[in-house]
């Protein structure tokens, strides 16, 4: 069955704790393995085993200071990811690491290199000078050129589209590049296509900042490859038979609430997900919260990077990362995101 794909390899596993270091130009530290290991010349995230006892932050700070010389202030779990190499199987702590003392240098003779994720992977190795990207340090790449906002709409209106576009507009000039164009109230018919209209206009206004556009799947396939990939709904998603063909460049995410959707996300080979809701929202004043504590349980197993959603603003993000989240994701605090607050109170 197609759904099986979200399974992961069976263990046992060797457990391993890698840093995503990045530095203020969001570029992130590669190292090449040393002669005397095994994958000599293959480029990867530092990082090693952790030890009897040892938390993967623990682990993380010990095996950075060993091997680059640094102290860590500022690290946040990410992904815990599995692969299968041919003589073990690897469960890898990812950490986002933002903050150290001291300088990177390479103290078991290893080479060094500051890359920029967005780049295209032909551009990332051609920049490494010789040797090829390890297996597994390519999904922490590809997830790191992923923005840590996700600004969703919910459009129901004309009116409700002048004050996207608005809000899209300002979002941009607060530096947010992922937005979601979702319309589940929008009338059908011939309204349809003023629909259409709009979203056109938001991806004109969008991509003129270099950001992305997904479409949710409550609206057309064409449309979803006019812009920059496919949003799935939960239940669209669940009710699948056979996984959607994923077009070159385009991404996918998918909306999860536990974990049977998350699993179906690693089989749709989702990019990200977004998981919740965590804390109390207007829209849903009834609905079972996952709180923090569940967010980070499934977080642990989910295996992509994730966002929190539901009662999320600009005052929850760092909390959300301590929590293992990629970012935040929202509907009805998009403005709240912006960075001027008196723009925001002009635009309201």
């Amino acid at each position: 069955m197609w759904a099986e794909q979200g399974a992961w390899p069976p263990g046992p596993y060797l457990e391993v704790a890698a840093g995503a270091v990045i530095d203020a130009d969001g570029r992130v530290l590669l190292g090449q393995r040393p002669a005397d290991k095994a994958w000599a010349g293959w480029w990867e995230l530092p990082g090693g085993k952790i030890e009897r006892g040892e938390t993967a932050m623990h682990a993380l700070a010990r095996e950075l200071e060993e091997e680059l010389g640094i102290e860590v202030t500022e690290a946040t779990p990410w992904v815990n990811y599995i692969h299968a190499y041919t003589h073990a199987t690897v469960r890898l702590a990812f950490c986002r690491v933002t903050a150290w003392r001291g300088t990177p240098r390479g103290l078991e003779n290893q080479a060094l290199r500051w890359v920029d994720p967005r780049a295209s992977l032909t551009s990332i190795e051609a920049s490494l000078g010789g040797g090829s990207l390890l297996p597994a340090t390519l999904p922490p790449l590809r997830w790191l050129s992923v923005p840590d906002r996700y600004l969703v709409s919910d459009l129901q209106n004309e009116e409700d589209a002048q004050l996207w576009l608005r809000r899209v507009r300002e979002a941009l000039r607060a530096g947010v590049r992922l937005f979601q164009f979702r319309a589940p109230g929008w009338p059908t018919g011939p309204a349809a296509s003023e629909l259409f209209e709009v979203l056109k206009e938001t991806l004109r206004c969008v991509h003129q900042q270099k950001g992305r556009v997904l479409v949710n799947s409550v609206h057309p396939n064409a449309w979803a490859e006019l812009a920059d990939g496919r949003h799935w709904r939960s239940t669209d998603a669940m009710a699948l038979s056979a996984p959607p063909v994923k077009q070159s460049g385009q991404w996918l995410s998918m909306s999860c609430h536990n974990h049977d959707e998350i699993a179906r996300a690693r089989a749709l080979q989702a990019d990200f997900a977004v998981l919740g809701p965590v804390l109390p929202t207007a829209s849903h004043p009834g609905a079972a919260l996952l709180g923090w504590s569940g967010f980070e349980v499934l977080q642990q197993q989910a295996g992509l990077p994730l966002f929190a959603i539901g009662g999320q603003s600009a005052s929850t993000l760092a909390q959300a990362h301590a929590h293992g989240a990629h970012g935040i994701a929202g509907v009805r605090q998009l403005i709240d995101w912006c960075k001027d607050p008196a723009e925001t109170a002009r635009l309201d």
